[in-house]
């Protein structure tokens, strides 16, 4: 089972929000205790007055921060590019997830580092 798997399992249990294109998913600035998972479509984050951006595709989080930070603030914005399926998770569900299926857990340190990498390709001169 890989991520993307165990997001759809998790979403027949849980808040599945559907999106359209344009349609906002959070703000820079705003208090967050949640993270998404991109069940279908793709999402833009955007930060420094949007002047830098990252696609999402299917499979992949966005928002983690807000389930290991207290107190957190959203880095920018978070808005649809296209009709989208998002699962959000709570540190509740997020931990629950993690517990069922340990590699849930790897998968998504493995894409959240394949992002990075992608980002500092992207920023090299």
């Amino acid at each position: 089972m890989n991520a993307l798997d165990t997001m759809r399992a998790l979403a027949s249990n849980g808040e599945v929000v559907s999106l359209e294109p344009g349609e906002l998913i959070f703000s820079s600035g705003e208090a967050g205790d949640c993270m998404f998972g991109l069940l279908e479509g793709s999402v833009q984050l955007s930060w420094n007055g949007d002047q830098a951006h990252e696609q999402i595709n299917v499979g992949d989080v966005f928002g983690a921060g807000a389930l290991v930070t207290s107190d957190h603030r959203r880095y920018g914005n978070a808005m649809a590019l296209t009709a989208c399926k998002v699962l959000v998770m709570n540190r509740e569900k997020f931990l629950f997830a993690v517990q069922e299926s340990p590699m849930f857990a790897i998968e998504l340190l493995g894409s959240i580092d394949q992002r990075l990498r992608q980002l500092k390709d992207c920023t090299k001169i």
